[in-house]
């Protein structure tokens, strides 16, 4: 019996032995079929990172929250009570910032805006 084990032993380390001992790699990750399109496309520019958020007292005794971007083309204007935010947006740094009958001038020290139907007012931070 011993006998027979040896060989049977030897004959299954010599066929382990033969086994390509690589792992299998084994993926989930199907080929996006979108791909070819994708790559075509250009680099996407990302928007731009808020620098500072300010709230400004006006003339009239509003209050408005300015949020102030990098690169200086855009601001969020929110009412400090009710209302919406407005984007307002620049076509190159230092020119008035302007949308939905909104224009401002100005930086985080202070403004002047110009509200829709409302004549334009200094205010500060």
């Amino acid at each position: 019996m011993k006998k027979l084990l040896l060989p049977a032993a030897a004959l299954a380390l010599v066929s382990l032995a033969a086994c390509d001992n690589k792992p299998t790699v084994v993926s989930t990750t199907a080929p996006d079929p979108n791909a070819a399109e994708l790559a075509k496309r250009g680099p996407v520019e990302l928007p731009p990172m808020m620098t500072k958020e300010v709230t400004f007292r006006c003339k009239d005794q509003s209050v408005h929250i300015v949020d102030f971007f990098q690169g200086d083309k855009q601001v969020l204007i929110k009412p400090a009570k009710e209302g919406s935010v407005t984007t307002l947006t620049a076509d190159k740094a230092g020119d008035p910032y302007k949308g939905s009958g909104y224009e401002m001038t100005g930086g985080p020290d202070g403004i002047t805006l110009t509200e829709p139907n409302k004549p334009a007012q200094a205010c500060k931070a």
